[in-house]
Parts: structure tokens; C-alpha cells; sequence
């Protein structure tokens, strides 16, 4: 008889491996035992050679699906008897902690055995909105520690029932150590003010049925809740919640329902109905004489919008009762994170709902929806949060390090042994409560996955709170440039290795120069970059001013843009756009670009974007970031559309974008008369031609032929395919980001990429 240890690494613990293996053993007749260990499952099997090499590959190959499989191996055993017991599922153990960092399972949507249980009224969780079992169910969300067990979860306060434990203790059972599992005796329970269960949800139906907002406890923080059919009820969720135009995320209880709204293409399907239930950003269906089920409000300006599935018995319920999409949103004021808390929800969210339906179960971490969209077959990850954080991700990194993130869309990353745990979307470090989730978060996820940095990269900007948060850390810190930042991530997830060709289009982000830049060519590889183009310099009257006003960016762009040899905008061609605007302060923009006052100037493709948009009267000002660049991105639709003036020059060493003949063109074709969806269309079409003569010249002079895109103008679905399809047509390889951010979710995870290369370097 052979015997010989096994250890299997990555996501194994939470998805019902043991049992998994437990079975795999007993079908081949091996003896021996599985244990969680630390973030691991060990082991021991003792058969013959080939049946024990048969039952690795299986662990390999046939694990549950919510299973993640790094890597499984077989070391020599301790030869013990008796074997004679047949195969054991031991306790868990805490484990050496100098083994590889920790894996957590990130949360899943309800599984369809769990759905079927949950509407059998024959089944003693009919109708129980916590139902879960090993193949769903909540689980970064409410994990305290590792090894995965009960008593270090956020259940470990609600003792089993004879049932649940007789469920919990048996190998054939899928709720066999299924650490959340409850049922109606004995786990959690809903509550709505002094209503408990059946009646609170009842009274959470009636409020929205009302009219009302509900603030709905989910699974990794508060949603608000309204009928997303009601124009009013949509419009007074916007006012209190200050998210005046953002659009929101609906919910419908099934495919076939988000197909009555959306077109859907076989990858977003497969994307709507996975475990990880994004919210997947899909084409508005057009509703011609008939009234519209989504009320205008719910995405204002756009032809699209995100839709996602249930992703508990709650909601499932909540949709039943009232047999209509659902706006459901975070539960937050605008720019602050999402509530996890119960007292802090009641006080934050006071003035926004109209009533609370929570549980007594708490949440350990805070987890937003996800959000991803397609661009033809080309998966494009939005927000990386429920479902699909903090589940690793391949990096090539020896010694240990995190990414601190950017500003804006904020992530941070922790990196070890081959993996990268990418943290939850935090959001916009724009104050104490945000920065205060972001190091909470930091803190409990270092604490999970094992991982001590010995080195912490950030973002060159010293006005950034996460910089500022990594210059108070007493690790080495290495300092990494935004846009290199956004490429190496690229390359980073398709496993790039040397050097490539990045294009990082986006709002801003600090230059090596002290200037700020958004709109680059480098040639660059992990460890460095060397800036080959970019486009024209433009000043920003009133610096953040300028962002929240694209009509100051436009007029900076007109007055005071880059000479390079084209001429600006003739004034009559600008009058149109001039006259719109309010006198005094025209006036103030101009005295400020002509003495230079606050004006400091980028190479920002984003706020080229906000320049035509406000040309073409769609967005003077804005309440969120990137919203300019969404209504453009609308307006030109499907549009087909000639190209715009455009000019491609020399200039201090670099390959130039003069954008003055687009501008021009674009006023003069306005003045002509063509219509706004053409001209945004030409916009889009006229960037794309421009970047693939950029990136033409940088591989005439010897750039690589792969070309890595970043930055959140790459979320712009037409800009992407444009920029792809012609970039292609010149034989080059186009990378975007899949699982990563593109935008600046995934900055943590290209500065970790840079960090690791650096120190690899050195040794």
C-alpha cells in the first residue's frame, strides 16, 4: 500500500471540496482523510500508486464548480494505521502560515437546487430567504478568518438545529460543512422595523408597491430598492440619494425577463445567469408605441443598461411579490461607500428610505455589485466587487507587494507566490469615509490572504489619499506612473512578457514630467516605459473645476490649445458654442487662459471627450465622472459617420495629436448643419483613425507589435471596437483588459505588476 500527503491550493474552501473529495476517494476505494488547513485542503491517501495519481488528476479536473484549482501535490506520506476506516473528513486546522497566501471564495448567487427548495412548499426551507448550500451563498462577505469554518464566519452566531446539523455532518449531503447553512429554526431572519419574517417582507412589498424606497440589507451591503417603472419614484430616489443623472443598476427576476428589455448576446447570458451575477451593461430594447417598462430616469440619455439577476432568496422573493424590474442600487449617499453596518445604514440612509428590510446577520466586508459589459466576444470588467473579488488572479511575483491604487474607482491589490488578490471596488477617495473603508478593507484582507508586503507601489500623484496612505506605511515604497500603470495591467493579465506597445486614454493622471497626461503611446515593459506619443496639451481652466464643467474644458481646448502648427477654431466657428454659455463666466475662463491663472495643462483624451460633448451641446456640466464621454458615446450610437480633420505631428520627439482640425471640423460640419448623433459619431471614428496612426509610426521606428490598451475611455464599447478593428487591419496584436478594470479599478493591479518587476530586477 502506498501513502502519500496531498495539498491542493486555491479557491477550495467554501465550495464544497471536501466532500468532493471525500467522494472522489470512496469511488476508488482509497483510505485516508481531507482537512481544511489554513486557506488549503491536506490530506492523506493511502491505495495503490496509479489509483492515487488517478484520484490527483481527478482533483485537478473534476472539482466542484465553484472551485478554483492552482495547483495539487503529491508529496510522501506518513504510513499510519489502520487505514482500515475507509476515508475521513477531519476538523480543520489553523496550519503552518508560512504556506502560500490564502485563498477567500468570493460570494455566489443562488444555485438552482437552493431556487428549487426555495418555492417547494414541501421543503422546511420553503419561502426562507437565507437558503444556501455549498454551491452558493454568501462568503467573502461574511469570512472573519481562515481556515473556513463556521465559528470563524459571521454565523457562528446562530447555533444549528438538529437538522441543519445532521445536514452539516454528512459527506452525501451538499450541504455538508456549508458554512452559512441555515433554515428558519435556526439562522437568520428578516426584520422591518418590530416585523419579523413573512410580515417584514410583506411590509417592504407594500412600501414599494406604495411607492416607496426600501433600504434592503443584501448580501455585501445596503441596496436601495424602488419600482424601476415609476418616472417619479426614480426621479425622488435620484434627489435623495444627490446621484442626479448616474444611471442605476435594474433587477429582473430572470433571463427571459432581461431579454424583454435588452438584446442579449450569448456571452452576456452566460454572464447574467453565472454564480458571480454582475450587473452586465446590455442595449436598451426601443419601445415604439407602447409605454417603456423602465422609466427614462432609471438611465437618462442612454441606450443602455445594466440589468443583473437575483443573486439571493431575498430578492427572488422581493421580485415575486411585486412582478416588476426593480431599481436596485447602493446603498449610499453619492461619493460615499456603501453601508454594511445596521446603525450606521439607519443613519446614513435616513433621509433616503422610506423604510428598512435587514436581517440579523452581520457583514463582515464590504462587497458592491460587479459590473462588466461586452464589446462583440470581448469581455470588459467595470467594477471587479460581488462575485468576482477577491479571488485571485495570475501575476508573475516572487516576493510579496501591494498596488495602493488611484483616486477615482479604487482598488488596491495584494500580490504573492504567482497570485494577485485584487480588493473590493471602494469607490472614490474622495473623503474620510471612503478612505476609512478602503483601509479597513486593506487590513482585513492582508489579514485573510496571508500576504505581508514587502513593498507598496502607488500612484505619482501626492494629492491621491491612497498615495498618501502608502507614504505613511513604513514598507519601501515604489512609485509608479498612472498610465504606465493602466498597460502594465493589460499586459499583466494576457501574461506579456518584454516589451509592448501601450495606448492609456483616460481623464488625468501625473506625468514623470510634473504635467498631466491621459492620452499616451509608450513603449514600455513591467519595469518601465519610454513615452513615444501622446496628444495635444490643453489647458484646464480651474483645474477640478474644468472636470466637473466640460464647457471650461472646451473653451480651454479652443483658446488656449497646444499650437503646433494648425490654426485654432476661427471665432465665428466658436460663436454658436460661446453664445451658449454664461457671459461673466466665459469671461472669467478667458481672462484665466490668457494669464495662465489655475490652468494647468494635459494631454487628457477624457477631457477631449468633454470637449466635444459640450460642443455639441450634450453636456455643459456634469455630476459624475466620465458622464460627458457616456452621452457622447450614446448620441453617436450606430451611426455611420466620416472621419474629422485630423493631424498626426512631430514635436519634441514625440508622435502629436493636434486636435485644433478635428475641433475646427467638427464646428464647422455643427455649423453645416449635419446632425449630432453623425458628428459624435465622427468623433469616435476620427480618435480611432488617430490611434492607429500613433501607434503606425511608434512601430516604424521599431516599437513591438503587440499593443496593450488602458484606461476608462477603453470602456467607450465603440471607441474599443474602432481602436481594435484597425489596429488589427495592421497586423498588430490588441489586448484589453478581461478581468482586470480597464479604467482605474484596475490601476492596484498594474502597479503591483510594476512593483513585482522592479524587485525581481534587483535580485
Amino acid at each position: 500500500m502506498t501513502v502519500r500527503r496531498f495539498l491542493v491550493e486555491g479557491i477550495v474552501q467554501g465550495v464544497g471540496f471536501r466532500p468532493f473529495v471525500y467522494r472522489t476517494a470512496s469511488e476508488l476505494g482509497l483510505a485516508g482523510w481531507v482537512a481544511n488547513v489554513n486557506g488549503h485542503v491536506e490530506g492523506e491517501v493511502a491505495g495503490p500508486t496509479r489509483t492515487i495519481e488517478e484520484f490527483a488528476a481527478r482533483l485537478r479536473t473534476d472539482s466542484p464548480a465553484l472551485a478554483r484549482v492552482r495547483r495539487v501535490r503529491l508529496t510522501d506520506g506518513v504510513r499510519q494505521s489502520p487505514y482500515d476506516r475507509g476515508f475521513q473528513v477531519r476538523l480543520s486546522a489553523p496550519g503552518d502560515s508560512a504556506t502560500a497566501p490564502r485563498e477567500i471564495p468570493p460570494d455566489a448567487a443562488i444555485c438552482d437546487a437552493c431556487l428549487g427548495e426555495l418555492y417547494d412548499p414541501n421543503d422546511r426551507r420553503y419561502r426562507y430567504p437565507f437558503i444556501n448550500c455549498t454551491d452558493c451563498g454568501p462568503r467573502a462577505t461574511i469570512i472573519e478568518d481562515l481556515p473556513y469554518d463556521r465559528i470563524r464566519t459571521t454565523m457562528r452566531r446562530f447555533p444549528l438545529c438538529a437538522a441543519c446539523a445532521a445536514e452539516y455532518a454528512d459527506p452525501g449531503n451538499r450541504r455538508f460543512h456549508a458554512e452559512p447553512v441555515a433554515c428558519p429554526v435556526c439562522g437568520p431572519r428578516l426584520a422591518w422595523e418590530e416585523l419579523r419574517g413573512e410580515e417584514a417582507l410583506r411590509a417592504a412589498v407594500k412600501t414599494v408597491d406604495g411607492r416607496g424606497i426600501v433600504a434592503l440589507k443584501g448580501l455585501g451591503g445596503y441596496q436601495l430598492v424602488c419600482d424601476a417603472g415609476d418616472p417619479a419614484v426614480v426621479a425622488e430616489l435620484r434627489r435623495r440619494k444627490g446621484r442626479p443623472a448616474k444611471p442605476f443598476a435594474v433587477m429582473v427576476p430572470d433571463i427571459e425577463a432581461a431579454a424583454r428589455l435588452a438584446q442579449i448576446s450569448a456571452g452576456e447570458r452566460q454572464a447574467l445567469t453565472s454564480p458571480e451575477r454582475p450587473v452586465v451593461l446590455l442595449g436598451r430594447r426601443r419601445w415604439r408605441g407602447r409605454a417603456a417598462p423602465l422609466a427614462p430616469e432609471v438611465h437618462p440619455g442612454l441606450t443602455r443598461v445594466g440589468l443583473f439577476l437575483p443573486t439571493t432568496g431575498l430578492h427572488h422573493l422581493l421580485l415575486d411579490e411585486l412582478a416588476r424590474p426593480l431599481v436596485v442600487t447602493s446603498g449610499n449617499l453619492s461619493d460615499e461607500p456603501i453601508a454594511i453596518d445596521d446603525e450606521v445604514a439607519q443613519g446614513a440612509l435616513a433621509a433616503v428610505a422610506d423604510g428598512f428590510l435587514t436581517h440579523d446577520r452581520p457583514i463582515r466586508a464590504r462587497y458592491d455589485d460587479s459590473v462588466v459589459q461586452f464589446t462583440g466576444r470581448t469581455r470588459i470588467t467595470v467594477r471587479r466587487a460581488r462575485g468576482l473579488a477577491p479571488a485571485a488572479l495570475p501575476l508573475a511575483v516572487r516576493q510579496p507587494v501591494a498596488g495602493a491604487g488611484a483616486q477615482l474607482k479604487h482598488t488596491f491589490t495584494l500580490a504573492a507566490d504567482g497570485r494577485a488578490h485584487i480588493g473590493p471596488h471602494t469607490g472614490d477617495l474622495a473623503d474620510l469615509p471612503t478612505y476609512d473603508a478602503f483601509t479597513a478593507s486593506y487590513a482585513h484582507l492582508k489579514e485573510l490572504t496571508g500576504i505581508e508586503p514587502v513593498a507598496i507601489a502607488h500612484d505619482l500623484h501626492p494629492g491621491c489619499l491612497s498615495t498618501q496612505w502608502a507614504e505613511a506605511q513604513t514598507l519601501r515604497r515604489i512609485p509608479v506612473q498612472h498610465h504606465h500603470a493602466h498597460v502594465a495591467a493589460c499586459a499583466a493579465e494576457h501574461g506579456v512578457r518584454g516589451r509592448f506597445l501601450g495606448v492609456a486614454y483616460d481623464g488625468l493622471g501625473l506625468g514623470d514630467d510634473g504635467t498631466l497626461w491621459g492620452g499616451e503611446i509608450l513603449v514600455a515593459d513591467r519595469c518601465g516605459y519610454r513615452r513615444v506619443g501622446r496628444f495635444a496639451l490643453a489647458p484646464l481652466p480651474g483645474g477640478d473645476a474644468a472636470v466637473r464643467h466640460p464647457s471650461r474644458t472646451a473653451l480651454g481646448q479652443l483658446l488656449g490649445g497646444e499650437q503646433l502648427g494648425s490654426p485654432r477654431p476661427y471665432p465665428w466657428l466658436t460663436r454658436p458654442f460661446t453664445d451658449r454659455l454664461d457671459p461673466a463666466q466665459a469671461d472669467v475662463v478667458r481672462a484665466m487662459v490668457a494669464r495662465n491663472v489655475n490652468c494647468p495643462r494635459a494631454s487628457s483624451a477624457g477631457r477631449l471627450f468633454d470637449t466635444a460633448a459640450a460642443l455639441l451641446g450634450l453636456a455643459d456640466q456634469v455630476s459624475y465622472e466620465g458622464e460627458a464621454a457616456v452621452l457622447l458615446e450614446a448620441a453617436a450610437g450606430d451611426e455611420h459617420a466620416v472621419p474629422l480633420a485630423h493631424r498626426v505631428v512631430r514635436s519634441q520627439g514625440l508622435w502629436v495629436y493636434d486636435s485644433s482640425p478635428t475641433l475646427a471640423d467638427l464646428l464647422r460640419r455643427q455649423l453645416d448643419g449635419e446632425p449630432v448623433t453623425r458628428l459624435a459619431a465622427a468623433f469616435h471614428l476620427t480618435l480611432a483613425i488617430v490611434t492607429a496612426e500613433l501607434v503606425a509610426r511608434a512601430v516604424t521606428e521599431g516599437a513591438p507589435r503587440t499593443v496593450c490598451l488602458g484606461g476608462g475611455c477603453f470602456v467607450n464599447r465603440r471607441l474599443l471596437t474602432e481602436v481594435k478593428r484597425r489596429l488589427r487591419a495592421q497586423g498588430v496584436r490588441v489586448l484589453v483588459g478581461g478581468q482586470v478594470p480597464v479604467g482605474d479599478g484596475g490601476i492596484s493591479y498594474g502597479q503591483a505588476a510594476v512593483a513585482a518587476a522592479r524587485l525581481a530586477g534587483e535580485g
